[in-house]
């Protein structure tokens, strides 16, 4: 029996390996090592082995230790995967980038620099704003009071002195702000309380001057003819404001005190509410509770928090109070050091939302000199916060008696104050 299909002979067939080479193996063949092949077909002419005899054996795949895939595939087979064999990158195989079989590792990042450019972006940043912030602020400042045209004034004296004026001025409120504000309809303005803000190397000094205090008006130059005016006598402290003005008012306490009057600061009604508003509220602790129909006033002992309408009430009261005048400026006193604390807190100072709203409050309602910058407002502030939370004096103008409803002030301590402030010396004086 012929085992071969019909048409093909012995002669036909070549050793060509795939064109019916009667060969058991392909001419020139390499064995692959991992590769263990069957027994070889059988020569032309022999019989069909039996069943299942005959049947070549499939390819085993064996590892490097000679264990036989076909004894159990779980006996330590590695099929070549782990070493890179099937995808050619093991021994013998192309390699990887790095030449070795490996891929370079990532370069670590350069931390330093990248500190370094985090640091000089913030800090731009921080100069932009801080500039930007100056520039702002600066120009929100009303400076319409004109120094210069003050006459005869004393010798400056060593250190910084603030004239700092809270008025009745209710310019730009409506009908029903002032009706809210119990601030009356009253045409002009007048100054419900005045202090001298004394700084320097040897401390800081607050000292308020009462509006009935009994003093005497000089000459002076008025602040729009230009022309020298008065004298205009004995009279009280705050009707100087109401007859010229700011310039008369400084002509005044300089004329009575012999105190240079270094910057003038003055703030309204409206102004001053809107400050304790844009702050959130004032916590103040009462020792007692009164009342008052003209300030509005209505307060009870403890611990509480005044918004702005609260506040000015706070601070213009004087009818509930047997000294009436006195006892409103250590309020004033009183309320400043509560105020400058709640600004100066890391909520209000480190919250732009809180920060802006107070700085454009209160810079948009004061009124100063032609000469005041920013830094000294800031410098003014910060005296002020560290007089009345106690590193710095905070006293009245020493009193002696009255003379007509008027406050006559201790001549003699005076001049030893005045004398202590102008050599920028620690004060010895005590007042009211």
């Amino acid at each position: 029996m012929n085992d071969w299909p019909d048409g093909w002979s012995d002669e036909n067939r070549s050793n060509r390996y795939g064109r019916g080479s009667a060969g058991a193996q392909p001419e020139s063949a390499r064995v692959m090592r991992q590769v263990r092949r069957g027994p070889a077909a059988p020569a032309p002419g022999q019989g069909a082995p039996p069943y299942g005899a005959g049947v070549p054996r499939q390819p085993s795949y064996v590892d490097g230790q000679g264990h036989d895939e076909g004894q159990g595939y779980d006996n330590g087979y590695d099929s070549g995967y782990n070493t890179g064999h099937v995808y050619g990158n093991g021994p013998g195989g192309p390699q990887g980038p790095g030449g070795d079989g490996t891929y370079p590792r990532r370069p670590a990042p350069n931390w330093r620099k990248r500190i370094k450019w985090t640091a000089i972006t913030l800090v731009t940043a921080l100069v932009v704003v801080s500039v930007g912030t100056y520039f702002w602020a600066d120009s929100k400042l009303h400076r319409d009071v004109d120094l210069s045209k003050v006459i005869d004034r004393p010798e400056t004296g060593e250190g910084t002195n603030y004239l700092i004026v809270g008025s009745d001025s209710r310019a730009g409120m409506s009908a029903e702000e002032k009706k809210k504000l119990h601030t009356g309809s009253a045409e002009g303005k007048r100054t419900d309380s005045m202090m001298i803000l004394h700084t320097g190397s040897n401390g800081s000094t607050l000292l308020s001057l009462p509006r009935d205090s009994n003093v005497t008006i000089p000459k002076f130059q008025g602040s729009e003819s230009g022309k020298i005016k008065g004298p205009l006598g004995p009279n009280k402290l705050n009707a100087a404001y109401a007859f010229d003005g700011p310039t008369l008012l400084v002509r005044t306490i300089e004329y009575n005190t012999g105190l240079h009057i270094d910057h003038y600061v003055e703030i309204g009604f409206a102004g001053f509410a809107g400050i304790v508003d844009a702050v959130g509220g004032v916590e103040m602790t009462l020792d007692q509770g009164f009342k008052d129909k003209y300030s509005g006033a209505d307060f009870k002992a403890g611990k509480q928090t005044l918004n702005g309408e609260q506040a000015l009430a706070f601070v213009r009261t004087r009818h509930a109070f047997a000294a009436s005048d006195l006892q409103r400026t250590k309020n004033q006193q009183k309320f400043l050091a509560a105020l400058a604390h709640q600004v100066a807190t890391p909520s209000t100072v480190l919250n732009p939302f809180k920060l802006y709203p107070t700085m454009g409050a209160g810079l948009d309602s004061l009124v100063v000199d032609k000469d005041m910058s920013l830094w000294d407002l800031a410098d003014m502030f910060w005296a002020m916060k560290g007089v009345t939370s106690g590193d710095g004096t905070s006293m009245n103008m020493p009193i002696s008696g009255s003379t007509g409803g008027n406050l006559v002030w201790d001549k003699a301590k005076v001049k030893t104050l005045v004398d202590e402030l102008k050599n920028d010396e620690k004060v010895t004086v005590t007042g009211n």
